[in-house]
């Protein structure tokens, strides 16, 4: 499947040596068909390595993918250079009035604030309210799902007593639904995080489908609205070193870190890590865009159609 992005986006050339087909916009320009578009919302503060794993994990399907990158003006990225922000994302206000296919919102660096003292929050709380009329499907990942659940349906997160971190078993709830078609009866899934949305009220809220679980991360994928509104509590777009990444920041800082679960061979951090989710992600993904976004999808965009 071709990825339609900037000529000279950075990533682009990573994803050529990959093999991913990545069309620029000269090309894009002179075939007739009509894109899928896909808005991505990237909230994590590494923007480049998030582009890259998203980019990837929308790559596997044979539909042509038109991904904007959006940004939030009421935050200043510290980890990406200004000049990267401004010149590849479209703040929120230029494309207000557009409509998307799909639309992806990331996690964030924020879980273990309150909602609302996130610089941000009302921004996306405008923006989260858009996709209802602008968007046919929109998915959540970690933060950003925890953040569409308090939202949409007043659930409110919980800390954790220490960070999950690693690769975690989870199985399948109800596998006639189209988002897991192709799952095993269970998997392993990347987490990071501090906080999560507590399953026994995910359970009660009859508005709220959960998908799959695990004993020991809870709840990892639920939808609401016949799939106009899917979350992932984890990061399914993680690649090979980045929860490895993330260990040895934590480490630098002092924090005294656990080893990240199933993840290291022989939980020996002088490893190399193994690559044990990646097609159960990819399946997520194309999954998402084709029974989701695709099948449901106008021809002519004029907002979220009725499912």
């Amino acid at each position: 499947m071709p990825i339609r992005v900037q000529n000279d986006l950075p990533v682009k050339e990573i994803l050529e040596q990959e093999n991913i087909f990545v069309m620029d916009e000269y090309r894009a320009a002179h075939q007739d068909i009509r894109p899928i578009s896909i808005g991505l919302l990237n909230l994590m503060p590494l923007k480049e390595d998030t582009e890259l794993q998203i980019l990837r994990s929308l790559s596997n399907t044979p539909l042509q993918v038109d991904v904007t990158f959006v940004r939030v003006t009421s935050h200043v990225s510290k980890n990406t250079s200004t000049s990267h922000i401004y010149k590849f994302y479209e703040p929120f206000e230029n494309i207000r009035n557009h409509k998307f296919d799909g639309f992806i919102i990331t996690g964030a660096p924020v879980e273990q604030m309150p909602f609302e003292e996130v610089d941000y929050w009302d921004e996306l709380v405008e923006i989260m309210d858009w996709t209802k009329t602008n968007v046919t499907s929109t998915l959540h990942l970690c933060w950003g799902a925890q953040a569409g659940i308090y939202h949409h349906y007043g659930i409110n997160k919980v800390p954790l007593p220490e960070k999950l971190s690693g690769l975690y078993w989870h199985h399948v709830r109800n596998r006639k639904i189209p988002l897991v078609r192709g799952f095993d009866d269970q998997f392993l899934a990347p987490h990071s995080r501090y906080t999560e949305v507590p399953q026994d009220l995910l359970e009660k809220d009859e508005r709220i489908t959960i998908l799959a679980d695990s004993e020991k991360a809870g709840v990892f994928l639920c939808m609401a609205l016949e799939g106009r509104q899917i979350f992932v509590m984890g990061h399914p777009e993680y690649d090979r070193v980045t929860l490895d990444s993330e260990f040895r920041r934590d480490l630098g800082k002092g924090l005294n870190p656990k080893v990240p679960e199933n993840y290291y061979p022989d939980d020996d951090p002088g490893k190399k890590p193994l690559l044990t989710w990646r097609s159960h992600a990819n399946n997520l993904y194309t999954n998402w865009l084709n029974y989701y976004v695709y099948q449901v999808t106008p021809y002519d965009l004029y907002g979220a159609p009725a499912f």
